[in-house]
């Protein structure tokens, strides 16, 4: 009896010991190639997971080509302020920059009295060498900048008002757009926009603009749109 209780229990011991060798180790799960798709998407897709390289084309995509374009200055000589008026209204207007032209000897009231043949001006229009009027400044730094340029200036006995030739002679107009503008109580434009181009000899000179020495801001926009300044 004793032998057979002692056979039981080792055949029982057996047993267990080869079911315990045959069981597998049990190892984390390998996700199939479904799953960790799935586990990707879920990240949500910031900054950080766009490659630099497409951060820079895309910003370098979305800069118009307009903004690189040339600006636009008004120049202008102004003896009684009628003409800084009309200039003051053009830059405004087209969102240009503004110079004002200054001769280092100011023409003061008397100096402008042309109904006086011994006024500075009188003078002045008698005798052309007496018209080279130096200028307080007659160049622009960053002249290179602007497309186009608007020049403006009084009519003095039919023509421009000589202290804009000093401008016109110092500088190079190639590759600009030049549009001439004045103002007059009575006379028109006359042939001086025709006279500034032969003295620069450079520059796409356009048709020029006469306006009223009570100049208005309605008529500068009206002119301005109907100019291709694209």
């Amino acid at each position: 009896m004793k032998k057979m209780i002692a056979l039981s229990l080792s055949l029982a011991v057996a047993f267990g010991l080869a079911a315990c060798a045959q069981r597998p180790t049990q190892q984390p799960p390998v996700p199939s190639d479904s799953e960790t798709t799935e586990a990707l998407e879920t990240i949500p897709a910031t900054e950080e997971t766009i490659p630099e390289s497409t951060e820079t084309t895309e910003t370098t995509e979305t800069t118009p080509a307009a903004q690189q374009t040339g600006g636009t200055l008004v120049v202008y000589f102004s003896a009684t302020g009628n003409t800084a008026e009309a200039a003051t209204y053009i830059a405004q207007l087209t969102g240009g920059d503004l110079l004002a032209l200054e001769p280092a000897d100011p023409y003061t009231s008397e100096d402008l009295d042309w109904t006086n043949d011994n006024s500075r001006v009188s003078q002045e229009y008698y005798n052309e060498d007496l018209r080279n009027v130096e200028l307080v400044a007659d160049t622009v730094d960053n002249w290179d900048s602007y497309d186009t340029v608007f020049i403006g200036y009084p009519i003095w006995w039919g023509i421009a008002a000589w202290p804009v030739n000093t401008f016109v002679e110092a500088n190079d107009f190639t590759g600009k757009t030049v549009i001439p503008f004045c103002t007059s109580s009575s006379s028109g434009l006359g042939e001086s926009g025709e006279l500034l181009a032969e003295l620069a000899g450079t520059g796409d000179w356009q048709t020029g603009q006469r306006f009223r020495s009570s100049v208005d801001q309605a008529d500068v926009q009206e002119w301005l749109d109907s100019l291709d300044l694209s």
